[in-house]
């Protein structure tokens, strides 16, 4: 059975509090993008760190589908945007944990290594995640997606390093040969854009660094798919 309800969503990333201006704009426009893949729906995007933008996205939605773009379940998720909603619209599961994750990055590595000249099977791939030092939510799902790419056999390797934790992306990234880095985070901000960087720059990492993952053009058509198929009420 089809929900009759008014096909809306919302699309929630925690953005910048230092400058919370262009990542609002870059949610707004990932709402456009995924709005394309569903016609007749209403698809908004705010940040929770760009004050009152998540009420103003809000108002006028019945009961809307709440899309949380972050890599993992955590404090933000499970009890800050909860409590910011007030029970309003219905939250799906995260981005980072998408059924379709390990297939993107796998796929997204390995054109990103063709297109640098190496060899998947003779490269190493280097995921660059946040970590926590108080939860363990980013660390295991960064290294549940590692265990599933690397089992697909595309590289020589696959290792994990964190900006925040234990290993530390600097320290994993020294001597490690012919290697690609892709970032596992949702938006260009602080991490990617300066602290992911500089510890490859610190580490003498001499190999490619891709965009995040949450940048790559697929990333709307599986929010979209995402929100399709939540929309759908199981009997």
């Amino acid at each position: 059975m089809v929900d009759a309800s008014p096909r809306s969503a919302l699309i929630v990333a925690h953005g910048s509090p230092a400058d919370p201006g262009p990542q609002e704009a870059a949610l707004q426009a990932l709402a456009v993008r995924v709005a394309m893949w569903l016609p007749g729906w209403r698809v908004r995007g705010a940040t929770l760190a760009a004050k009152g933008a998540l009420e103003a996205a809000l108002k006028g939605m019945d009961a809307p589908l709440i899309y949380p773009f972050f890599m993992a379940e955590g404090w933000f998720t499970r009890t800050n945007l909860p409590k910011r909603l007030d029970g309003v619209g219905r939250q799906l599961p995260a981005f980072g944990g998408d059924p379709g994750m390990v297939d993107l990055v796998s796929r997204v590595a390995v054109d990103g290594a063709l297109a640098a000249g190496l060899v998947p099977a003779e490269a190493v791939l280097l995921i660059a995640a946040h970590g926590s030092q108080v939860s363990r939510a980013s660390a295991d799902g960064a290294r549940a997606l590692a265990e599933g790419v690397a089992a697909r056999g595309a590289f020589g390797r696959v290792e994990v390093g964190f900006v925040e934790e234990s290993p530390y992306l600097g320290d994993v990234a020294k001597g490690l040969g012919p290697a690609i880095c892709l970032p596992f985070f949702a938006l260009r901000a602080g991490h990617v854009a300066v602290d992911v960087p500089e510890a490859l720059s610190a580490a003498g990492f001499g190999g490619v660094l891709l965009p995040a993952i949450g940048e790559h053009g697929e990333v709307a058509r599986m929010i979209a798919a995402a929100l399709a198929t939540a929309h759908v009420v199981r009997a």
